[in-house]
């Protein structure tokens, strides 16, 4: 007999109050216990609903004491709700290593969907949705976040970031300066009263900001990079090379010979035996 109790990812709203489930109210009800990211912050929603539950802290830096807190009560068979300051707990938060426990504990645990303030931003920019990459927050060391981007370079999905405001133009110019002048869409305030999408450029986006404080939390949504252009620069580099030194590239990527020779050929647009003759 399994007297375990359940983990309830319940997400809350990212700003207007209405926007929360009739479930997540039913089980926030209903639970033993309640672990928010920020308690201040939930009891303003629990009390706006009436509930009262008793609440424990669950956060960033008290994730592992308070995750085995948590997984003690989950294996003596309290049922508890986990949320985070606002929308999905699990997406760029704690909520990630608490699911990880139950599964390492074997404890039961379910979501209670509801607001995404990432998918929101995207379909509001007027991207392609239909193909998109979630990075959250970049990284906070100048050097580590440059490289993140630049391994961004050749992306041809839509992009979602996450960014705190005084972070924002940082992130702007990194962004503008890898990845050139692209569209961006920045969303802040969603779901509240002064909810803004401003659609514009990245080097307009940096203008704005460095002329104006940013308030609030940024969605930012960058459009992939043309897969035309991608593939024209890549034939352009190519072709400046010799095939030997083309075949070498992908020796020393760890390519073995013959997928080596197979992907030459694929790019020059060539035959494999073209490419074999090349090289003998």
């Amino acid at each position: 007999m399994n007297n375990k109790g359940t983990l309830y990812l319940v997400a809350t709203p990212i700003g207007n109050l209405e926007d929360i489930t009739l479930r997540a109210i039913r089980v926030l009800k209903e639970v033993d216990l309640i672990a928010a990211e920020d308690t201040r912050q939930t009891i303003k929603l629990l009390n706006h609903f009436d509930i009262k539950k008793p609440l424990v802290s669950y956060y960033e830096h008290n994730k592992v004491v308070k995750g085995n807190y948590l997984v003690e009560r989950l294996l003596e068979g309290k049922n508890i709700a986990l949320v985070s300051d606002a929308g999905t707990p699990g997406i760029s938060d704690p909520g990630e290593d608490m699911i990880k426990l139950c599964i390492e504990n074997e404890i039961p645990f379910t979501m209670v969907p509801g607001p995404v303030a990432a998918v929101m931003g995207l379909v509001l920019s007027g991207f392609s949705s239909g193909r998109f990459v979630f990075e959250g927050f970049l990284p906070m060391n100048k050097r580590a976040r440059r490289e993140r981007i630049d391994s961004l370079k050749d992306e041809i999905r839509t992009m979602v970031f996450y960014e705190a405001p005084h972070k924002l133009v940082y992130t702007l110019k990194d962004l503008y300066e890898v990845l050139g002048n692209r569209r961006i869409a920045l969303a802040r305030e969603l779901t509240k009263k002064f909810e803004e999408i401003l659609r514009c450029t990245l080097k307009e986006a940096i203008e704005k900001y460095e002329n104006e404080s940013p308030r609030g939390e940024y969605v930012l949504v960058v459009e992939g990079a043309d897969e035309k252009q991608i593939i024209e620069d890549k034939k352009s580099e190519w072709n400046s090379m010799s095939i030997l030194e083309h075949y070498q590239m992908y020796i020393d990527e760890g390519l073995s010979r013959k997928e080596a020779m197979k992907k030459v050929a694929q790019d020059r647009g060539i035959s494999k035996r073209d490419v074999y003759n090349a090289l003998i």
